[in-house]
């Protein structure tokens, strides 16, 4: 039997203090909202009780941040698609960001298990004066468990669009990627212009509804270009640690991006955690305060 799940979870900005509620299909739920930087920013985690996805199941998950509110969501652990011999499991998220609202978009990687048949899509809309950070990481096979991703496909789609109009009813895009990774493609799995033979994909990114003006854009990139070079002249890149590819660019004026190819997630996500504090810290004079499940 296969599972339906669907969420739908929004952030308002009441007497000062970002709250959320929602509604929730099936099993998927919000844990309690937590405030570890104060009233103004929301933490909330994500949970799907039965720990991952096979043929058929669906996760619909909507979000909305109202004006001056901030929400940030994470997740417990990674999204498990499991094997599948049939049809494909999905999750979807479709998040809209109002006019001086932010979001935080921060879920744990989605694990495609081997002969698994997935699809992970995620459309943010963005009115102007909103921003977002997010990130978007795939985990292919168990190499812990020695069961390498031989067999078995993952679509991924991300999508950025402006809200336009008096109402926000018009969209217009502004970045989109789409691909599919296919574990029988060598050239994409181990050719030196597709994965490398590295297991591990990631991408950051900072979106905002309106232009990001030059000086700020260049001052983020050299900062996290700064971070990132560090991990290569400090003790982050030693022997013992897996070796990581890793750029930052700005491939929209309205995106900056940084991309992550590691043979290992763990490496790949403690990298881009950290670069999420750079982001904080450049375009929002944030502290970098991780969510609380992240030191679990």
């Amino acid at each position: 039997m296969s599972w339906h799940a669907a969420l739908r979870l929004d952030y308002t900005l009441e007497n000062s203090r970002s709250v959320a509620r929602y509604r929730h299909d099936g099993p998927l739920r919000i844990l309690q909202s937590l405030y570890p930087e104060g009233d103004a920013i929301c933490h909330n985690v994500l949970v799907h009780p039965p720990g991952g996805l096979v043929g058929g199941d669906t996760l619909d998950i909507q979000l909305s941040v109202a004006a001056g509110a901030h929400g940030l969501v994470t997740t417990p652990g990674a999204t498990r698609f499991y094997r599948s011999t049939g049809d494909a499991a999905a999750q979807r998220v479709h998040a809209r960001v109002d006019d001086g609202a932010r979001l935080e978009w921060l879920p744990l990687e989605a694990l495609a298990y081997p002969q698994c048949q997935a699809e992970n899509k995620a459309v943010f809309d963005l009115a102007p004066g909103a921003e977002l950070i997010g990130w978007d990481v795939t985990a292919l096979g168990l190499p812990a468990a020695d069961q390498a991703f031989t067999q078995g496909r993952f679509s991924q789609h991300l999508e950025i669009q402006n809200l336009n109009g008096l109402h926000h009813e018009a969209r217009t895009p502004v970045w989109l990627e789409q691909g599919r990774i296919d574990a029988t493609d060598t050239r994409l799995m181990d050719g030196p212009l597709g994965l490398a033979g590295h297991r591990c994909l990631g991408t950051l990114f900072f979106a905002s509804g309106t232009v990001i003006t030059r000086v700020r854009r260049e001052a983020t990139l050299d900062a996290v270009r700064a971070a990132l070079e560090s991990r290569v002249t400090s003790g982050d890149a030693s022997p013992d640690t897996p070796p990581l590819v890793a750029g930052a660019t700005s491939p929209h004026p309205q995106v900056l991006a940084v991309r992550v190819l590691s043979p290992l997630v763990e490496p790949a996500l403690n990298l881009l955690k950290r670069l999420r504090g750079v982001l904080r810290h450049e375009l929002w004079q944030l502290e970098a305060t991780s969510p609380r499940t992240w030191a679990l």
